[in-house]
């Protein structure tokens, strides 16, 4: 029984156009929210504005 069943052309393009949206959005967004979660978890939370 095959893994895999046959896909369009069209539907090939739009998975991997959604692969590279995740990549970028996983690549540009994961050191924000790094900082995030440590701005927010931290106990004594730093001001910005200092």
């Amino acid at each position: 029984m095959p893994l895999f069943f046959p896909l369009s052309e069209d539907s090939r393009e739009r998975i991997n156009r959604i692969i590279a949206i995740g990549h970028n959005v996983v690549h540009y967004g994961w050191v924000p929210f790094v900082l995030y979660v440590g701005y927010t978890r931290s106990s004594p939370q730093p001001s910005l504005i200092k």
